[in-house]
């Protein structure tokens, strides 16, 4: 079973429009979230003995770049690409090394410096990681004019429509939760509420996808530092150390390609196998879970994901939304952060991101955002290609609990 593994200090940038602040560029952004991590785990950068650093567009051993200037202390560093799921496979890494007994103290980091618009593929002289899903596709519905991601989850949207009788609302309704939810997060790109009828009504991207429902590109940085028992019990942690219950990795089963079914195409089955293996590995269920951070890439990402998460019955995520049951005063709270919808996403920060949310929300340090009595917490990170990582959190040192969420002080608004 290998030894318990702790998060002992999270940090993150504001995300932000690609190019927003020109002297910006990814060497300071890791850093950023790096130095604000070792600051959370008080503890200095020599005592990290691993890191893995994730990025999908950047040249090789941007890492050691960015944590140089931290300190050059010859410990391994790995860099990481696994598309939109980076941040957590190099969180997923750092953890088996702490787990396996290679590392007492492990660092995962993430970040990313994106172009504007939708993402393209960066090379043109080789074959796309992506040729399977998209030959599929083509064959399926024949590839249009849109950006292609949103072609791939718009098509899974209304394969749940047709199968399901889910409503053009439900996939509304979870963009105007995401957009209200970041209202509250001043790490968000976007802190803007919009109304039913104005996420409905705006510019089309593809289908049932207006431009509200579809995750915007970003540059930002995120970081967490990981440890044993031992060294949380050596250096005093107890009080603030999140257990990592279970995280699990999976890539695409055969169903994904054999069942021609668009829901399949984009990864419900990696994401359904992975949250049965975390759940059965954290000897919890679904319903013991409060709050979820979800890779709503778009917002039928989140819907369907709902059903392979086990938070609803397949075919009930309208009935789901509509009671209430993602949000403050439901069953769950899904993505109190915004989500990648609304918080932003670049891509090799979003799953260091999400892990940050869920540590703040278990210690009870979420501000504005604050989930009440959060027990557990679920983390979903998905990148087509394809690979998904689901974690289960919990506060780790029941002894050691933290501040009642109602004493504690906003988030600063200057970061």
């Amino acid at each position: 079973m290998g030894r318990k593994v702790y998060v002992i200090g999270v940090g993150m940038t504001r995300f932000v429009k690609p190019g927003e602040d020109k002297r910006l560029d990814y060497p300071q952004m890791g850093k950023e979230a790096v130095e604000k991590a070792l600051l959370d785990a008080r503890i200095p950068y020599q005592d990290v003995q691993h890191a893995s650093v994730g990025y999908v567009y950047g040249d090789s051993a941007c890492g050691q770049k960015v944590l140089y200037q931290i300190g050059m202390t010859g410990i391994p560093i790995i860099n990481v690409n696994n598309n939109c799921a980076t941040g957590s496979t190099a969180l997923y890494l750092s953890k088996r090394m702490v787990e396996g007994g290679l590392a007492e103290c492990a660092l995962a980091l993430g970040f990313e410096k994106m172009s504007r618009g939708s993402l393209t593929s960066k090379f043109s002289d080789r074959t796309n990681p992506m040729q399977t899903h998209l030959d599929l596709y083509d064959e399926l519905y024949s590839i249009q004019g849109a950006p292609v991601t949103a072609q791939l989850f718009g098509q899974a949207g209304r394969e749940h429509m047709e199968k399901y009788g889910t409503k053009l609302e439900h996939f509304a309704k979870i963009a105007y939760k995401n957009h209200k939810h970041s209202k509250n997060n001043p790490y968000a790109q976007f802190r803007d509420e919009y109304s039913l009828e104005e996420i409905m009504s705006a510019t089309s991207v593809f289908d049932l996808l207006t431009k509200y429902q579809c995750c915007p590109t970003s540059d930002g940085a995120g970081a967490a530092i990981l440890a044993s028992e031992d060294f949380v019990r050596k250096h005093g942690l107890e009080s603030q150390a999140v257990e990592i219950m279970a995280m699990e990795m999976t890539t695409d089963p055969p169903a994904s390609f054999e069942s021609r079914s668009a829901i399949q195409l984009v990864g419900f089955d990696m994401s359904k196998n992975a949250a049965n293996a975390a759940y059965q590995k954290a000897g919890i269920s679904p319903s013991d879970v409060q709050v979820v951070e979800l890779h709503d890439c778009f917002s039928s990402n989140e819907l369907i994901t709902y059903e392979a998460l086990g938070l609803c019955p397949i075919g009930k995520a309208g009935q789901f939304i509509d009671a209430g049951d993602n949000t403050y005063g439901g069953k769950y709270v899904v993505n109190p952060s915004g989500g990648l919808l609304s918080k932003g996403h670049p891509l090799g920060a979003t799953g260091l991101a999400q892990c940050a949310e869920l540590c703040w929300q278990l210690r009870g340090e979420a501000g504005a955002r604050q989930v009440r009595s959060v027990r557990h917490a679920l983390q979903h990170n998905i990148g087509l290609g394809g690979a998904v990582v689901v974690a289960i959190y919990r506060h780790g040192f029941p002894d050691k609990s933290p501040s009642d969420p109602k004493n504690l002080p906003a988030l600063p608004s200057k970061l």
